[in-house]
């Protein structure tokens, strides 16, 4: 078990595109959507209805549960339920098909969690949505804490998510690495509370060149490396 001199005790994580694929799952799933929508009768092309519904994913959230509502709006002038049931359902089907985690994110968690590492998360998606995602992977036994933006009420690089996090664990911010793979969100609002960071540089969708964290990952499971050099376990 981990001693209480050690120099790290704590792992937080983000959620998306750190534990789990979340772009290729969304993608997968609006792809299937449309497909869904078009056998039920629209004409539709597949691939300008994709770029559409990813605009209106980027305008209104990624968590938006009307974007269908708004793509049939724009595209028919109007909501019309046979076509909207077809997409929500095959987008559902796809959805659960194709939620993964990453290679090794079971590995790396087993390993933390054997070592005595607590374990968190804190993710900017809402409560609901968060919790059926770690339920959905069976991830839900490994973590002590899980901060949600319905649970802190800002996003991160707010401090507060990171501090409710800590608080949780009971663990002091500079015995914490932070793993995640937005750098303006995740790097930057847990280095200026004094958290050590990792930036998930395989789950990276900004083509980021630089991240500014301490350590830049390849594979999550570098981080039970990291861990047991700092702890002098290595």
């Amino acid at each position: 078990m981990i001693s209480p001199a050690s120099t790290i005790q704590g792992v937080v994580f983000d959620l998306d595109n750190t534990l789990l694929d979340f772009m290729k799952m969304k993608e997968f799933a609006v792809k299937s959507a449309i497909k869904g929508m078009i056998e039920a009768g629209m004409i539709l092309d597949e691939e300008k209805s994709y770029d559409q519904i990813i605009d209106i994913y980027n305008e209104f959230g990624w968590e938006n549960q009307k974007v269908f509502n708004v793509f049939l709006e724009q595209t028919i002038g109007k909501v019309d339920n046979k076509f909207l049931a077809a997409g929500i359902v095959a987008y559902r089907r796809a959805r659960e098909a194709n939620l993964m985690v990453y290679p090794n994110v079971n590995r790396t968690l087993m390993a933390l969690a054997k070592r005595g590492i607590k374990l968190a998360v804190v993710s900017d998606a809402p409560s609901r949505e968060a919790w059926m995602r770690i339920y959905y992977l069976n991830l839900y036994h490994f973590f002590d804490v899980v901060v949600t933006f319905d649970d802190s009420g800002e996003r991160k690089p707010s401090s507060k998510p990171f501090e409710l996090a800590l608080s949780g664990m009971d663990i002091k911010a500079e015995k914490t690495i932070m793993i995640g793979d937005w750098p303006e969100r995740d790097v930057v609002g847990a280095q200026q509370i004094g958290m050590k960071t990792a930036f998930a540089q395989y789950g990276d969708t900004f083509g980021t060149k630089v991240s500014g964290a301490d350590w830049d990952l390849n594979d999550i499971y570098e981080l039970v490396s990291i861990i047991d050099k700092l702890n002098g376990s290595a």
